[in-house]
């Protein structure tokens, strides 16, 4: 690939891909893992297995699989490529076949106009674990050797793409998904049993295809967000760009009873925004309250920078409260420190919570992520833990302790790579007492390129 990184920061450090897939059982922990932390920890993201045509984005790339067990104290690792339809065509062809989304719809590809690659998230539900693309189906990854078993489509009941963030409800197992397309109908919200069988899918009307990467849930409602990063065939055939941010169009978030239709969903307008990632929603009252990562604007898969002011396209953590009763909508901004990749202690996952965790970003043209911070929501104050001088890391993801009482008793994991070293650690870090230096950094015996989403598993 050394074409094309010559140009591409996305090919280049540590954003390049790896291309070995291996198994390691023994490796070097620094400090000392909890003897009760049993499970996996698993993070998805691109890792392209041909030289990319054309331009190439970070989220083209293929998915792949890093995995640390942890057990007794010990750790080992394996990564693995999902073997999707489209890896197995490029990998027996000895090339690539598709273009990214910088490039022009290849209409006139036989094998399809896009690529699922996979490559964005995971969740873990009904004992199953799926590798999740938005505009696509998801594949079921066995565990825990990351084998990929295939497409999953919920008996042939899944008629949409399925988002790369469904929510599990903690108390009733149930989860909630959607999907978007750039056809009638937009939006499809769909609802999964915990026993994994696929009860429902509704259409929700909105006015033109929008990219909707992210959702929330709370104990009984779904809140969408009709955001407006628009695609447009007929923009296209214009020669202009598919998918435009258009300033002048209000966000709308909609709010719908967990088990509604269109017909009962409530839209509340707020100036133009654009959220890729929530952290976290619930009841308080006759309010829906909201809590995300929001930025003026994102020009995150146009190729050209149109922007005049830098910061427009900076997330930072707000809360927005949506009055069922009267219509009012509030919306703050929680910091003025830049932050991505929320999450929270999952096991409360759609009620109030005091805590949220929160990468915090580097300003950089890359997305970079320097620490984590974690944000004491009902006191409104804040900790950051520092990966240290030229150390990176990803998405931070809480893993509770075993019989915890309180909400933040557990760790946070993360990967993060060491440019002095050169090479790549797991770091798990006590959420109780996040200044302090990580409890334990588990060395990876190969580099894990910057990604996506991850998940703990406890078995």
């Amino acid at each position: 690939m050394t074409t094309l990184a010559a140009a591409n920061p996305y090919l280049q450090g540590n954003f390049a891909p790896i291309n070995t897939e291996i198994t390691t059982d023994t490796l070097e922990v620094i400090g000392e893992l909890p003897p009760e932390l049993s499970g996996m920890f698993v993070r998805n993201g691109p890792n392209p297995q041909r030289n990319p045509i054309g331009q190439y984005h970070w989220f083209d790339g293929d998915g792949m699989l890093h995995g640390v067990q942890l057990h007794h104290g010990k750790a080992t690792y394996k990564n693995r490529y999902v073997r999707t339809k489209g890896w197995n065509i490029e990998h027996e062809a000895g090339k690539a076949i598709w273009t990214g989304m910088l490039e022009p719809p290849q209409l006139d590809n036989p094998h399809g106009i896009s690529k699922n690659t996979a490559n964005t998230a995971l969740v873990w539900h009904n004992k199953q674990l799926l590798a999740l693309w938005e505009g696509g189906a998801p594949h079921h990854i066995s565990i825990p050797d990351l084998e990929t078993i295939g497409e999953y489509t919920y008996n042939d009941k899944l008629v949409s793409a399925f988002t790369a963030h469904p929510k599990v409800d903690p108390v009733t197992g149930e989860m909630m998904f959607f999907g978007y397309g750039f056809r009638p109908p937009y939006l499809q919200y769909g609802i999964v049993s915990a026993q994994g069988e696929l009860l429902s899918t509704v259409p929700i009307e909105i006015p033109m295809a929008v990219m909707m990467h992210d959702f929330a849930i709370t104990e009984n409602y779904s809140i969408f967000m009709d955001l407006p990063l628009t695609f447009s065939v007929e923009r296209m055939q214009r020669g202009e760009p598919m998918l435009m941010f258009e300033k002048d169009r209000p966000s709308r978030f909609g709010i719908i009873p967990r088990h509604g239709d269109n017909s009962n969903i409530r839209w509340f307008e707020c100036p133009s925004c654009y959220v890729f990632h929530t952290l976290n929603a619930y009841e308080a009252g006759d309010e829906v309250v909201l809590i995300a990562c929001r930025m003026n604007s994102t020009n995150v898969l146009i190729s050209n920078d149109t922007y005049s002011d830098p910061l427009e396209g900076i997330p930072f953590l707000h809360r927005w409260r949506f009055n069922l009763s009267t219509g009012r909508v509030t919306e703050e901004q929680l910091d003025d420190v830049p932050g991505e990749f929320p999450r929270v202690n999952e096991n409360l996952l759609g009620r109030k919570t005091q805590y949220g965790y929160v990468g915090k970003i580097v300003y950089s043209q890359n997305p970079l992520f320097e620490g984590v911070i974690k944000y004491d929501l009902e006191k409104g104050t804040s900790q950051t833990h520092e990966f240290g001088k030229n150390r990176h890391g990803g998405e931070s993801v809480f893993v509770p302790s075993p019989n915890a009482t309180a909400e933040d008793a557990g760790w946070l994991m993360t990967f993060v790579y060491d440019e002095n070293s050169q090479r790549s650690e797991l770091l798990v870090i006590n959420a109780e007492d996040m200044t302090s230096e990580p409890i334990a950094r588990v060395i990876i015996p190969q580099r894990v390129p910057y990604g996506f989403h991850g998940t703990w598993i406890s078995y």
